[in-house]
């Protein structure tokens, strides 16, 4: 099993449930993916409790290759992730 507080689900939307997650003083940081907007009211939040975050934000599947990278094979690899699962699962290169 999983030791208590490791996982913790939060049900409920972002103006109820996120923002009094983001805002809660109890938290050594917060992580946040989604729109640029609602990240930095998010950051703010964090920001207001001294609380460490990081966001990304606005992005969609960003994908890192290297000068010494064979092109091709990244070229399958993002090909695979995009297509495999038709793009519904949240690292899909699409």
């Amino acid at each position: 099993g999983v030791p208590p507080g490791v996982l913790n689900v939060v049900p409920g939307l972002g103006p109820e449930a996120g923002a009094a997650l983001a805002g809660s003083p109890g938290l050594a940081k917060v992580a946040f993916t989604g729109s640029v907007g609602t990240g930095r009211e998010v950051a703010a939040m964090a920001a207001r409790q001294g609380t460490a975050c990081t966001t990304e934000l606005g992005g969609k599947s960003a994908l890192v290759v290297f000068d010494d990278t064979d092109v091709d094979a990244a070229v399958e690899w993002a090909m695979f992730g995009c297509f495999w699962t038709n793009g519904q699962i949240c690292s899909a290169t699409s």
